[in-house]
């Protein structure tokens, strides 16, 4: 494994548990702050809304910056306003640090989604993306569970004080294993823009939305799940869950390795009808315990198996506007965060069980695949005129 991907893999670490710690933090930092738990989960948006407005904006801005410089200076961004949450005195500064911290989520995925690619052998470049998405991952198997343990016995902004470290830490390896490639410079940005006018892309978009959007409406309610449908105990939850992190860290590399063999595209339309099979066994069998453990698992496998190919589609297909392409379906991802909870909650609110939500997820996965075929026949048809 070359280095410079490890130190892409570390800066994907610490924007895991930036993103993800807070969902175990809320009632730690809503009595710290004298505030209820559902606004304290606002939070949760903060951030979600800098990813969506720093994915584009970000690389935009710094689209003329070596690829290297930009990484940077992302790494440093995320260090610093990570840190700004250690001090913030008010729940809104807080929300603003919230903010400021997802701005460079999107952007440093992005650019290092297209180095990482840039970097990889010829036939692995897959497979690299997967290196870099690794630190994600193990974020949630490994780095999430920390920082929760220690923002529950001790102080949660110790937490983030452990996210700056590993984010400086990202930047000093990145500064130190990181080749300097050239920028991009042969294409103007009104040039790159152009690539949002074609409708492969917004396909893609929606696909990433729509059809990895179906994983949010099990994880965002994956507790009650497990205690109410499951019948464990609350206390065995963040146990559990490890199971579901370990899945992913397996099927981050799988996804990989499947777009390396077969044509992005096609991984995609597999990956996707094996996630709706995956939520209905979920909805049918989660009320057995021994079943409901090895679905946990089995879902974090193949809800990020996905991850990798998405990003590779985007990038073989944004010719010239990779980065820019490739931050943008960061922002989809984010989309689909917010989508899959908001859809996956409206048969909890009509009464139904927290096995529920899983049926939205069949069908925004079912939709994820009629966006990938679409995409393969549109795809076929403007070859077929370039042809003539």
């Amino acid at each position: 494994m070359k280095k410079s991907l490890i130190a892409l893999s570390l800066g994907g670490l610490t924007i895991g548990i930036t993103e993800f710690v807070m969902m175990g933090l809320l009632p730690d930092i809503a009595q710290n702050m004298n505030v209820s738990i559902p606004v304290a989960g606002y939070l949760i948006s903060a951030y979600a809304l800098g990813v969506v407005i720093g994915a584009p904006l970000l690389v935009i801005i710094g689209r003329n910056y070596p690829p290297k410089k930009m990484l940077l200076i992302l790494a440093m961004m995320l260090a610093v306003f990570n840190a700004l949450s250690i001090i913030a005195p008010t729940y809104e500064i807080l929300f603003a640090s919230r903010l400021l911290s997802g701005l460079p989520h999107g952007a440093f995925f992005g650019v290092g989604a297209v180095v990482a690619s840039r970097l990889a052998d010829k036939g692995k470049e897959a497979q690299a993306v997967s290196i870099m998405f690794s630190g994600l991952t193990l974020a949630n198997l490994i780095g999430v569970p920390i920082g929760t343990y220690i923002g529950h016995h001790f102080l949660w902004r110790y937490t983030f004080v452990l996210i700056a470290v590993i984010g400086l830490l990202t930047f000093l390896f990145i500064y130190l294993w990181m080749p300097n490639l050239e920028s991009n410079k042969s294409e103007s940005m009104k040039t790159q823009l152009q690539f949002f006018k074609k409708t492969e892309a917004w396909l893609i978009i929606a696909i990433t939305a729509i059809g990895f959007g179906g994983l949010f409406s099990w994880i965002s309610y994956i507790a009650p799940l497990l205690t109410n449908v499951s019948g464990f105990s609350p206390e065995n939850v963040p146990y559990i869950l490890i199971l579901a992190g370990l899945g992913m860290v397996i099927g981050n590399f799988i996804g990989g390795k499947l777009a390396d063999k077969f044509s992005a595209s096609i991984t995609v339309i597999m990956l996707l009808f094996v996630m709706a099979i995956d939520l209905l066994l979920v909805y049918f069998f989660s009320y057995n315990q021994y079943a409901s453990l090895f679905l946990t698992f089995l879902t974090g496998c193949v809800s990020f198996s996905i991850v990798a190919p998405i990003q590779m589609l985007m990038i073989q297909t944004a010719t010239g506007a990779e980065m820019i392409a490739s931050a943008a379906i960061q922002a989809s991802f984010n989309i689909g965060n917010a989508l899959g909870a908001f859809l996956g909650g409206l048969p909890l609110i009509a009464g139904y069980s927290y096995a529920s939500p899983n049926l939205i997820g069949v069908g925004m996965s079912f939709l994820g695949i009629l966006f990938t075929f679409i995409f393969i026949q549109r795809k076929k048809y403007v070859m077929q005129l370039q042809r003539v």
